[in-house]
């Protein structure tokens, strides 16, 4: 069984975030470089927004292509209203209500409603394994 652990102890510190009037090509450019499936949408005083996945981009170009036109910005296919994790919520509530959503990234943020990291499906299995494996220090 897995013990408790905070989603502070195992989250991204610096998500890869994004304006919401950010071109769409901008994004896509961040979710290649920082190999990510989805960058956080914050506002400038980074609370957050939404998040704009690898799907909600392809629709963008797809759109675009289809209509013949510019492909646009961020807030036009970026998912609002988005469920967040607290500091310091249980991972593994956090993990049982993203495989309820069929989520693969939670954004955290703090009482202000400001972005300060992400939990994704990859930092959630190496708690696991890391707790189950403690001993095994292979790359990963």
């Amino acid at each position: 069984m897995l013990r408790s652990v905070e989603i502070e102890d195992t989250m991204l510190h610096n998500p890869v975030k994004v304006k919401p009037d950010d071109n769409v090509y901008d994004a896509i450019h961040q979710i290649l470089v920082f190999k990510v499936s989805g960058v956080c949408v914050v506002d400038e005083d980074d609370h957050l927004l939404g998040v704009l996945s690898e799907v909600d981009c392809m629709r963008a170009i797809l759109s675009a292509v289809y209509n013949e036109a510019p492909v646009g910005a961020v807030h036009e296919y970026m998912t609002k209203n988005v469920i967040s994790a607290s500091l310091h919520e249980n991972i593994v509530d956090v993990a049982a209500d993203m495989l309820e959503h069929k989520h693969r990234r939670r954004p955290v943020i703090d009482d202000d409603g400001r972005l300060i990291g992400q939990i994704t499906c990859r930092q959630l299995l190496r708690a696991v394994k890391e707790f189950t494996s403690p001993h095994d220090n292979s790359e990963y």
